[in-house]
């Protein structure tokens, strides 16, 4: 893996650096935050964890997850207190677009240099400095790299968090994008004192009430098109709301349609708010949802991909999805 100079150089010379993630930040972004955040902390930087919204339920079980700040103006004074002689980097993790920043995307990129660390094949430049992993499994893996590159400390709430990073993108170590090297540094972690089945009942066995009685209501959507490998299943806000449960109840839905024997291509409509629907693509086999995704003005991986519409009901954007997946079977 070959971690670009200019991007070594600029971390290891920080004082002071600015973290930040995508919006609707799932367990690589935040576990490659946290982890990161430790290790520069362990180096003798200061550090700022920006978040655009508290952290989810479903990860408020990590190491430092209790230092993140959703306060813009704060991540803003502290890199004005920093002082002019100081070395202020912000840098972007697991963000495949500036746009995936949400409504702090400007200011975070006033914030010079600044880098960008992601693996996301569908990545869209931006920042002053990129490093691009598109066949890396998972950001948290990319920053063990770069852990080691500076010879810096991992610790065991670091190595926690990297290898929750890593678990989650991988589906668990299912997905094509899981490598040697994937398993090898998800040895080391363990190494360092992280434990698989702790980690596993953290992420998995953390289910609400609440969050069961959704999967009934969205289980009861799903319908199956071309032959069987085509899986679809929905959400909408009069379920989250009959529930109650909320948006972060719904991640690892689309797993489930595509666990069925014969679907090559899974896809979730999620619509949180009235005329706001978000799309998930999940595959196995030949499809590339990726390219699929690019159609609608989305990204992500050839196994995970996704975009979004503001302006169309979840019933529009269902048939039209449908119809550019069934063309990838013609």
């Amino acid at each position: 893996m070959g971690i670009p100079k200019s991007i070594l150089e600029l971390v290891k010379g920080a004082s002071h650096v600015v973290l930040a993630t995508h919006i609707h930040p799932d367990g690589d972004a935040l576990g490659s935050l946290f982890g990161l955040a430790d290790i520069l902390e362990a180096m003798g930087k200061k550090v700022f964890q920006y978040l655009e919204e508290p952290v989810s339920h479903l990860y408020d079980f990590l190491p430092r997850c209790n230092l993140a700040n959703t306060d813009l103006d704060a991540a803003l004074q502290f890199v004005e207190e920093a002082g002019e002689d100081a070395n202020v980097l912000g840098i972007a993790l697991d963000c495949g677009d500036g746009d995936r920043l949400g409504p702090a995307k400007d200011k975070l990129l006033s914030i010079s240099p600044f880098v960008v660390i992601d693996h996301h094949r569908g990545h869209r430049a931006f920042g002053d400095h990129l490093w691009l992993e598109s066949d890396c499994s998972s950001t948290g893996e990319m920053l063990y790299e770069l852990a080691l590159a500076m010879n810096a400390k991992v610790s065991l709430n670091a190595a926690f968090c990297l290898y929750v990073a890593i678990v989650t993108d991988t589906g668990s170590f299912r997905y094509e994008c899981t490598s040697p090297r994937t398993l090898r540094i998800a040895a080391d972690l363990v190494e360092k004192g992280v434990s698989p089945d702790e980690v596993a009942e953290r992420v998995y066995d953390n289910y609400t009430l609440a969050r069961l009685r959704l999967m009934e209501m969205v289980l009861a959507t799903l319908e199956v098109h071309a032959q069987g490998k085509i899986g679809l299943i929905r959400v909408d806000a009069d379920m989250l709301e009959q529930s109650g449960a909320t948006s972060d109840d719904i991640e690892g839905f689309i797993n489930y349609p595509r666990s069925l024997v014969s679907v090559q291509v899974a896809a979730f409509f999620k619509e949180t708010k009235k005329g706001l629907v978000s799309v998930s693509l999940r595959a196995k086999g030949k499809i590339d949802v990726s390219s699929i995704a690019a159609g609608f003005g989305g990204g992500g991986h050839k196994n995970a991909a996704g975009f979004r519409f503001s302006d169309k009901p979840i019933e529009a954007v269902q048939e039209e999805v449908l119809e550019a997946l069934n063309k990838a079977f013609v």
